[in-house]
């Protein structure tokens, strides 16, 4: 678990589903957060499932964002290449911009940090301004990585931004 000034980011539970699935099939999110395009509420819960299990592998890094207790998000290995690890994060709606994404990243950044990886990352669209703004308050640099992405039909351009120890 990682307590932060207002956060815990910790492992999800079944009792999370509902607010998981919710933040799976948001339309805004899915702008901003490479999601699948689910036929049916069950894949996505099938996706939350999965995720659920993930976080409580102890070699993978996924955990929910809690504020007070509820589920407000969650932040997530990409890749791990070990000295380096790629995280994504996501948010509801509700409760982008105060400052919630930049407060768990920090408390991720330094909790993989502790755990010896000398290198976290993270991508974002490069229309996506607000997740830029997220990893450079958190004192992550932009990289010369790029990649373009096909996605929901439009290619999107990556950048990335890194935390090196």
């Amino acid at each position: 678990m990682i307590q932060t000034e207002r956060l815990v980011l910790r492992p999800m539970s079944p009792d999370d589903a509902d607010a998981v699935v919710a933040l799976l099939t948001d339309a805004e999110v899915g702008k901003s957060y490479m999601l699948p395009d689910f036929e049916t509420p069950q894949q996505a819960y099938k996706l939350f499932d999965r995720l659920c299990a993930l976080s409580k592998d102890e070699f993978r890094f996924v955990r929910g964002i809690y504020l007070d207790g509820v589920w407000i998000g969650m932040i997530n290995d990409v890749e791990i290449k070990p000295p380096c690890i790629e995280l994504g994060y996501a948010l509801l709606p509700a409760y982008h911009g105060r400052g919630y994404a930049t407060e768990a990243l920090h408390g991720a950044i330094f909790a993989l940090l502790s755990r010896g990886y000398t290198e976290i990352r993270a991508g974002a669209f490069e229309q996506n301004i607000a997740s830029i703004r997220v990893m450079e308050k958190n004192g992550m640099r932009r990289i010369d990585h790029t990649e373009d992405i096909t996605y929901r039909g439009q290619m999107l351009h990556c950048v990335f931004y890194s935390y090196q120890r």
